[in-house]
């Protein structure tokens, strides 16, 4: 043991929000230390080679950006883009004994939703709802990088009682069944009620409320953009901005206690070397409260649990659909849903509340190579090689406690019969093979999750979302802790969750006084 360094602030965790608040913090002239078990930063937002001697570099597990506020990516100079992606999304559905499907995006909306039931109502319902939804972000979207507002502030600022009551107080599973009659579209609908998270349509906890909101507030519009590079291009950009300013960062450090007096934080460091010690004004958690709780040796909090599958493929060439009307290029290019009807979602959560895989296990792909190709190397894209990423639901930690291995196998395997039920090929012919002749996919599950990244029950937001507003438990900026000069800068702080910058934003804003 050494004489402790000490600094302004201290970042435990180098993933994407410990990033953001290393750089605030040391443009504004702290001196700041970011300390990381691993040996890269970035956490779940990298961009990594999965599969042997191929040149493809795929977002390995967060994928999209939504809730970016352009805010931070001007405050710290960012050089990095995103892109829209040319289609909304793609469901595939037998109707009548014909393969059709529903294509969101372009000018063939409209027609689609007539072609799938028949009259123009479906679409119009489409068009008020999400009319309702993108009046609420533009309104709620600016709140996030603020100091938290109360209910009855953002109930005012939202200014629309129908939509405080759908989207806030009733289950959203009311409003989509009010709003909409045809089961395929309900369950397209009600998606992004369910990313990452385990609920009901109707759960009366209102998670799945909460979950939608996020998922459609991103940007003031609700849109899901493509990170040019990757999502790792985001974090490289972060950890250059934060080193351009002064900010430390020590790779393969790995904190392991932190002793607070309020006022001083003794943070006990474990590297390949040795273990030393040191101090700061203030000390700023980029990891799960599970994780505090237990560097602060405080009582940890409720269990988390994931819900999730993700599946990265690279393949030699889009596979062909069985609904002719429709281009590979693109049902691909955005959200293809996979056995996502309504009934077919309420179905799915029972069979895993009961203990069970889903029999049709419910999913969702999208391209990334078709909005940009640039995380291609030059032989794969001129050969027309794409990636495809699968994002599957309802299939919570608790179905891989007893085997892992076989059950992820088992869920892979039902999960792409639901995509080839649509296909007039198996996705597994269109495979591409890595140096030693293995296909190039991987399947990771919750427990995957915990073990790579640590993320409690494997959950992708680190506990349940909470609504936007301030509670009594919450704090000034929702990054507050029990311990004074101790903050929350991860996904589990009160407006986490997602690839956005805003709690790393929010706990440099409350460690500066602002």
């Amino acid at each position: 043991m050494h004489a402790p360094d000490s600094y302004d602030a201290v970042i435990v965790g180098g993933g994407h929000n410990g990033l953001v608040a290393a750089a605030y913090l040391a443009r504004a002239g702290q001196s700041v230390l970011v300390l990381e078990r691993l040996a890269t930063t970035g956490g779940a937002a990298v961009s990594t080679r999965p599969f042997a001697g191929v040149d493809a570099r795929l977002s390995r597990y967060s994928y999209l950006v939504s809730l970016l506020p352009r805010k931070i990516v001007r405050d710290l100079g960012l050089d990095f883009a995103v892109r829209k992606r040319t289609v909304s999304s793609y469901a595939p559905t037998v109707r009548g004994g014909r393969a059709t499907g529903l294509l969101v995006g372009g000018d063939r909306t409209r027609d689609s939703f007539a072609a799938l039931t028949g009259s123009d109502r479906e679409y119009e319902a489409w068009q008020r709802f999400y009319g309702m939804t993108r009046r609420v972000a533009e309104r709620v979207f600016p709140t996030l990088t603020e100091p938290l507002p109360t209910r009855d502030a953002l109930r005012a600022r939202i200014g629309d009682k129908e939509a405080w009551r759908a989207l806030f107080e009733e289950p959203v599973g009311v409003a989509v069944e009010e709003n909409f009659r045809d089961d395929l579209v309900r369950g397209v609908v009600l998606t992004d009620a369910l990313i990452g998270t385990f609920a009901d349509a109707h759960d009366p906890s209102l998670l799945q409320n909460r979950c939608f909101l996020y998922h459609v507030i991103g940007g003031g519009t609700g849109d899901w953009d493509v990170p040019v590079g990757g999502m790792g291009a985001l974090t490289d950009a972060l950890a250059r901005a934060a080193l351009a300013a002064g900010a430390q960062i020590r790779v393969r450090h790995e904190a392991t206690r932190i002793d607070t007096d309020g006022t001083t934080a003794a943070i006990t460091v474990r590297s390949p070397d040795a273990e030393h010690v040191v101090t700061a004004r203030r000390v700023l958690v980029n990891a799960s409260p599970q994780a505090l709780a237990a560097l602060l040796g405080d009582e940890p909090p409720a269990p988390a649990e994931g819900a999730q599958l993700k599946v990265n493929m690279l393949l030699t060439r889009l596979p062909r659909l069985r609904d002719r009307c429709v281009d590979p290029r693109e049902a691909f290019a955005g959200t293809f849903h996979i056995a996502e009807g309504y009934g077919q979602l309420a179905d799915a959560y029972r069979d895993a509340a009961a203990g069970r895989l889903p029999a049709a296990p419910p999913s969702e792909i999208y391209c990334h190579s078709l909005t940009d190709p640039s995380i291609l190397g030059p032989g794969l894209a001129a050969r027309g090689y794409q990636t495809l990423t699968l994002f599957g639901l309802h299939t919570p930690a608790r179905l891989f406690a007893a085997d892992n291995a076989a059950t992820r196998a088992e869920l892979l395997t039902a999960t792409l019969a639901e995509l080839d039920a649509h296909l007039d090929e198996p996705v597994t012919d269109c495979l591409a093979r890595d140096e030693n002749g293995e296909p190039c996919i991987e399947a990771k599950t919750p427990l995957d999750l915990e073990q790579d990244l640590r993320l409690p029950g494997g959950h992708i937001f680190h506990r349940d979302l909470a609504f936007p507003y301030a509670t009594e438990s919450t704090g000034r900026w929702g990054v507050e802790t029990a311990h004074a000069n101790v903050l929350l800068c991860g996904a589990g702080a009160v407006r986490g969750g997602g690839v956005s910058g805003v709690p790393g934003h929010n706990a440099a804003m409350a460690a500066l006084g602002r």
